[in-house]
């Protein structure tokens, strides 16, 4: 006769739906840089992790970029054990409370979720929101959860640039015995995480405070620090037995339109990070660095970026926020998500419409800007509808500021100090093999500055990778060595 006691039955939240989550109104929102979504409570994210059914494929896992098991946390979560599923969360990703407000959950563990059948109505987990809660649950209850860390190794490691490739390199390589080092050109740590992402989605005491779970491990930081400016790349090379380049995509692209010259027009990259590193929000009682008062702004451009840029001018109270984009809404690149709190919040979409000319208003400023409108033709190579010009439909939009949202490349101030380090040709990239090795042996790379602007998680999966390879180059000599792996 078998004793042994059965396990219980694991009992379900059989809705359809996601637990929704709380926001500011929009009406009060734009009056504020304060964050929108407010999160779940702990019974609201008891509730959503009982919606998983514990499939066996576990697709989700699959699904993220850094292999969190998320059936395993949103057990531990469905069993109330907070603290349990955090250490969980962290056994992979040292960043939830940023993961699970920035990453696209959709297009990635919960597009592949099992229960996400929108054919039949039915809403993928809410995996996300329940990793959020959970990073929030560990500033609520002061928890610093910190990982094991091997024996040091007495090898030394640079990592230069400290967005999210670089904090999850230098998280995993601190962890594997390693002296990190970790070199940021500007004065504050989280580099796009930082100066790119506006308050109201990502407040910055919350990045600090996981920044500072690395410190507490044992990672070295160095601000205003820019490699390739302040010190060589061979220099770092020589004085660290392996590196690691993370510069991110910071170079902005521009239309090459008559008027980008004038007084008034921004990249997105300054305007946001006059904004958000620079608190140009605050001005004049917080900040010496304001941006332009802004009477009527366009922003061109419907990416994330453009959703960040257009949301955070419409917080600095012009009369109007016009979206500019060449496409219709189908082919918009931003999040549902963004997109959904953007029209809330009133910003004026103006889609079919391309920048042909940014207008003088006599005095050297910007007066107007001036947009071809568009119809759709056939599928381009993206795949999506190229926009075709409409012979004789043009229209002029009075601004006084605009706003370019549409992309960026990769910093290239390292890369060219240091001409020797193999780069792609026409994207301008850092050229790396399977393990991420460079054209240097001992020098990695990963993220923006290999694959151009990305998600936030698909950094992270790379600077992920790195580590790996980077510690087995480290033990053995060899990135590809599994031996490596075990010493």
């Amino acid at each position: 006769m078998n004793d042994t006691p059965k396990k219980p039955k694991k009992v379900l939240n059989k809705s359809k739906v996601k637990i929704p989550m709380r926001e500011q109104d929009p009406k009060n929102r734009i009056m504020n840089f304060d964050e929108v979504p407010l999160g779940y409570n702990a019974d609201e994210a008891h509730q959503e992790a009982l919606r998983c059914i514990d499939c066996k494929n576990k697709p989700c896992v699959a699904g993220c970029p850094v292999g969190i098991d998320i059936p395993a946390f949103l057990t531990l979560v469905g069993q109330k054990d907070f603290e349990g599923a955090l250490k969980k969360i962290k056994e992979k990703n040292f960043l939830p409370a940023i993961c699970g407000r920035v990453c696209p959950q959709e297009d990635q563990c919960e597009m592949v979720c099992t229960l996400n059948k929108p054919n039949k109505g039915r809403e993928p987990g809410g995996i996300g929101r329940v990793e959020r809660f959970l990073g929030d649950y560990a500033v609520e209850h002061n928890l610093d959860i910190m990982p094991d860390i091997a024996p040091p190794t007495g090898k030394t490691v640079a990592v230069i640039g400290s967005g999210p490739a670089g904090l999850t390199a230098a998280s995993d390589m601190i962890q594997k015995g390693h002296d990190v080092t970790v070199f940021e050109a500007l004065h504050k740590p989280g580099g796009v995480l930082f100066y790119g992402i506006p308050q109201f989605r990502l407040p910055k005491e919350i990045l600090l405070r996981e920044i500072s779970g690395l410190e507490k491990m044992g990672v070295k930081f160095v601000m205003n620090y820019p490699v390739g400016k302040a010190e060589s790349l061979d220099s770092i090379r020589e004085r660290f037995d392996v590196v690691f380049i993370a510069t991110g995509a910071g170079l902005p692209w521009f239309l090459g339109i008559p008027g980008e010259n004038l007084n008034g027009v921004y990249s997105a990259n300054e305007f946001l990070t006059r904004v958000n590193l620079m608190g140009g929000y605050k001005f004049p009682d917080g900040s010496d660095t304001p941006v332009k008062k802004i009477k009527r702004i366009a922003v061109i451009g419907a990416g994330n970026t453009a959703m960040d840029s257009a949301r955070t001018a419409k917080r600095l109270r012009p009369e109007v926020v016009y979206l500019v984009y060449r496409r219709s809404r189908l082919e918009m690149p931003a999040r549902v998500e963004e997109i959904h709190h953007a029209e809330q919040e009133g910003i004026d979409f103006n889609l079919l419409h391309s920048p042909i000319e940014i207008i003088d208003d006599g005095k050297g400023a910007v007066g107007a800007i001036l947009c071809q409108e568009m119809e759709l033709g056939e599928p381009d190579d993206s795949g999506r509808r190229r926009p075709v010009p409409i012979e004789g439909k043009v229209r002029e939009f009075a601004v006084d500021t605009v706003v370019i949202a549409i992309g960026q490349g990769p910093n290239p101030l390292l890369s060219a100090d240091c001409p020797e380090l193999e780069r792609d040709d026409r994207k301008g990239t850092i050229v790396i093999n399977d393990l991420m090795q460079t054209s240097f042996e001992n020098v990695f790379a990963g993220g923006d500055i290999v694959t151009g602007g990305a998600t936030v998680i698909l950094a992270m999966g790379q600077g992920r990778v790195a580590a790996d390879a980077m510690h087995r180059y480290l033990m053995t000599g060899d990135p590809s060595d599994p031996e490596g792996e075990h010493i």
